[in-house]
């Protein structure tokens, strides 16, 4: 079956908890899923991660997916400790099926898909984005569903369970006011967050801590 058609399947999904917390015990395991109706994987305990190996990743990684990402609306930012390639959802999603990936997208997602399969120590969070327009519940659910679209380009190029996870957030995390047209254009996205994995598990213990959120957001590894 090809990419482009798998992508038109339901996408079924189990609830699971994050990073080094047990799904029955976190309170925030709900918002959290490993793609594709898999278990959790096992705890895992959150080690600092050595900036210096982070950085050295970064370096060696960032002109590979400038590479990867040639010709295509994907941008590529580097914040901090983290790699992030975003997707403009106008530039990215059908318009009459909001949620469905158009044709043009699969290319680059998948080069950035394979490039990153092929190092089992990078880990991959891909988060949905939405503007301030209409519910918030619908608004968080679609972000939630093209999370899930461009999750599933990395996980039928191979990516592993406990290197790929995904969220919505809805509105939540906006990068531009919602007052006009073209702000709201800027928060309607897909990002997909890329970092060596013990970063990668360290942030998704941040998260899991809503006071240490803020501080997370605020140092610019999320937006």
């Amino acid at each position: 079956m090809s990419i482009k058609k798998s992508l038109y399947l339901p996408l079924a999904l189990v609830l699971a908890g994050c990073a080094h917390n047990s799904p029955a015990d976190s309170a925030s395991a709900k918002h959290w899923w490993w793609p594709f109706g898999e278990t959790a994987p096992k705890q895992q305990v959150v080690v600092q991660p050595d900036p210096k190996v982070t950085q050295a990743w970064l370096d060696e990684y960032e002109p590979r997916l400038r590479e990867a990402l040639k010709d295509s609306r994907l941008e590529l930012e580097r914040r901090d400790n983290l790699l992030v390639v975003t997707a403009p959802v106008d530039a990215s999603f059908n318009p009459d099926r909001p949620s469905m990936l158009l044709p043009v997208t699969l290319g680059p997602f998948s080069k950035v898909a394979k490039l990153l399969e092929k190092d089992p120590k990078t880990g991959v969070l891909i988060l949905g984005h939405a503007d301030s327009s209409g519910q918030a519940q619908l608004n968080r659910e679609l972000s939630q569903q093209r999370a899930q679209a461009v999750a599933a380009i990395f996980r039928l190029s191979g990516l592993q369970r406990d290197r790929l996870m995904l969220k919505g957030l809805g509105s939540d995390m906006p990068r531009a006011a919602n007052d006009s047209k073209e702000g709201r254009s800027l928060n309607r996205r897909v990002e997909i967050l890329v970092t060596p994995q013990d970063t990668l598990v360290a942030l998704l213990a941040g998260y899991n801590q809503p006071s240490k959120t803020t501080a997370v957001v605020a140092a610019g590894q999320i937006k």
